[in-house]
């Protein structure tokens, strides 16, 4: 019987979409996922099927081809398929950051280009914000585009591009000169077209090749450099510069909320393994389910999976009402990656010996737990962008 991470109110369509996508885990990524992360092999055929059931195109409008749907339903096929590997929600995160980005506040010329071919996964989209120096201070990227004739040249070095090989459309943040006074005012984010691969993918656009990473496999995370790459105005995302701090923020409460459905869909996973190693297991003449501290981890486990589901799931219904959710996204996203690596550490111990065995699930879990702590912001971000909003919402 499932009983975690359900949720209350969903329409017979989003349930219908839950259904398929659990059914596409169960089937297609679970028993291959461990075998492909270990060879750290791109998910191909995953993708492929992914496609076919229009889960790149589950957000964007119908009028473009997608199939229109909320947030909260591409929060909720998130957690099914991070259940499965972890990996795979990450073709789709950074896809969807850019696709959200060009609806909200691309020209109707982009998304008419740019849209109908993402939600096909034609076209597919790289989120490009973070340098080698940069860390979470977004205010010191270095990466700058100059005026040239009647466009701009692009020259900088990017880091952490989650899809930086396979993507072909690349929203790069970027320092302009708009005089303000405010380095935030100051930013523009581009729309860089590229051909897949590694090398040279376009004129003055170089992707070294895929960074080793100790977990996260399978997909390729690279660098992105920039050597004068020549653009128009027309790639500017909106059509106004200036605008690129505000557009990226917006689409990192997006993969704020993404990362938390990953974290919960991990936990979710770590917590059905180590629940049927406890009743299979047996010590002492009992299953180690029967010993009351295995028991009472069992019972933390489920509490910190729903209680993370139920955070996700209420900042992504906050950004589908139009409303703020900054604090909401930064508490599901801290919550859910802290107890998803504390679920996925208690199903280790529960594991003992086995769970440091490359035979088994969890060993693969553990290393991408790890990863949650520290996508789309630390938990240290996360307190410091809750708490200047809490100290504006509770001024004396």
């Amino acid at each position: 019987m499932r009983r975690l991470v359900r949720t209350e109110g969903l329409t017979a369509e989003q349930e219908e979409i839950l259904a398929v996508v659990r059914q596409f885990v169960e089937k297609k990524i679970i028993p291959v996922a461990t075998e492909l992360e270990h060879a750290d092999e791109y998910p191909t055929e995953i993708v492929e099927g992914l496609k076919e059931l229009g889960i790149f195109g589950l957000m964007i409008p119908e009028e473009y081809g997608g199939l229109g749907e909320s947030l909260l339903t591409y929060a909720l096929v998130v957690e099914e398929i991070a259940r499965g590997w972890m990996s795979v929600s990450g073709v789709i995160n950074t896809h969807f950051i850019v696709a959200h980005m060009i609806k909200q506040h691309g020209t109707d010329e982009q998304k008419r280009k740019y849209l109908p071919r993402m939600s096909t996964g034609e076209v597919r989209g790289a989120f490009s914000m973070s340098e080698p120096g940069l860390g979470s201070d977004v205010s010191a990227i270095t990466t700058k585009a100059t005026k040239s004739g009647d466009g701009y040249e692009i020259t900088g070095q990017k880091m952490w591009l989650t899809n930086g090989g396979s993507s072909t459309l690349v929203a790069v943040l970027c320092k302009t000169d708009e005089g303000s006074d405010s380095v935030y005012k100051n930013m523009t984010t581009f729309l860089v077209e590229k051909e897949s691969g590694f090398g040279e993918t376009a004129q003055g656009v170089t992707i070294p090749g895929k960074i080793e990473k100790m977990g996260y496999k399978g997909i390729d995370t690279t660098e992105m450099i920039l050597d004068r790459h020549r653009t128009s105005v027309d790639q500017i995302l909106g059509g106004v510069p200036g605008l690129g701090f505000y557009q990226m923020m917006d689409g990192v409460e997006v993969g704020r909320v993404n990362v938390g459905a990953r974290a919960v869909g991990i936990a979710n996973r770590a917590f059905e393994l180590g629940i049927q190693y406890a009743q299979q297991r047996e010590t002492f003449g009992k299953p180690i389910a029967q010993h009351q501290a295995i028991l009472f981890r069992i019972a933390e486990m489920a509490t910190k999976v729903e209680t993370a589901h139920a955070m996700v799931v209420r900042a992504a219904r906050l950004k589908d009402a139009g409303e703020r959710m900054d604090v909401e996204a930064g508490m599901a996203k801290m919550v859910a990656s802290e107890y998803c690596n504390e679920v996925v550490q208690d199903s280790f111990r529960i594991h003992g010996g086995y769970g440091y065995s490359k035979e088994y699930e969890i060993e693969r879990l553990y290393r991408e737990a790890a990863f949650m702590l520290i996508g789309e912001g630390t938990s240290d971000i996360q307190k410091m962008i809750i708490g200047r909003s809490l100290l504006k919402d509770y001024r004396i």
